[in-house]
């Protein structure tokens, strides 16, 4: 008898249960924002190298050795700290001669050195790309302008990434007959990719003309982008 009343209770909340409504989903209002920020840049990264070539590795090594200090002393005498000069990439390569039906023959060998150099004061770029070009660079692989501290322009950005993000809901929630209700969901993609700019030609100009080399760092652009997801609230 205990048993049968038990089985009845069961029966009888798991019909309840199955015929409460469902509730119908919560409609949402979903947007993107875009927007960036310009700054000033602070400084700049150049990667100044030097190739030589002779018949042996170790004539080669020495020679390139000899200029790539000076190099990098005239670089120093331009104010940039022994802190801000490091070597990059180092390498020997044999020259080879191929002819037809014959093994490869060894007319000589490259030795190639490239050292990074941060420059702190953006207006001493130039000066210092000249400096490396004549104590004895033949190679300026990279220049990349950036920003020390780019915080606050990237929160200006983010800021307004919102704010068109939700000027957008709020003009499809008034077109759909309702409003804007709370924030459910708010992300961020932010982006923020110094160009490196070529400076090849510009160099070989200088070594030519013994112009000074002309640098402008233009403006960094800092975007930012957000999804964000707010409840629609239709209208009564």
């Amino acid at each position: 008898m205990l048993r049968s009343v038990a089985i009845a209770m069961v029966l009888s909340a798991g019909s309840a249960f199955a015929q409460e409504p469902r509730r119908p989903p919560v409609p949402q209002v979903v947007t993107s924002g875009q927007a960036e920020s310009r700054v000033k840049p602070d400084r700049a990264a150049i990667a100044v190298g030097v190739q030589t070539r002779a018949n042996t590795a170790a004539e080669a090594g020495s020679q390139n050795a000899r200029k790539q200090q000076a190099i990098i002393d005239a670089i120093k005498a331009r104010g940039v700290s022994s802190d801000d000069i490091a070597t990059s990439n180092y390498s020997v390569t044999p020259e080879l001669r191929y002819r037809e039906g014959e093994a490869p023959l060894v007319t000589g060998f490259v030795v190639s050195n490239e050292v990074d150099v941060l420059v702190r004061q953006v207006n001493s770029v130039g000066s210092v790309i000249d400096a490396a070009l004549a104590a004895g660079a033949n190679q300026i692989n990279s220049l990349t302008f950036t920003v020390a501290n780019a915080d606050s322009a990237r929160r200006l950005a983010l800021a307004a990434a919102v704010a068109d993000a939700k000027a957008d809901a709020e003009v499809m929630a008034r077109a759909a007959g309702g409003s804007l209700g709370q924030l459910i969901e708010l992300t961020s993609a932010e982006e923020n990719q110094p160009m490196p700019r070529p400076v090849m030609a510009m160099s070989r100009a200088v070594a030519q003309d013994e112009a000074a080399t002309p640098i402008e760092s233009g403006q960094q652009v800092i975007r930012a982008a957000v999804t964000a997801r707010w409840q629609f609230v239709p209208q009564p």
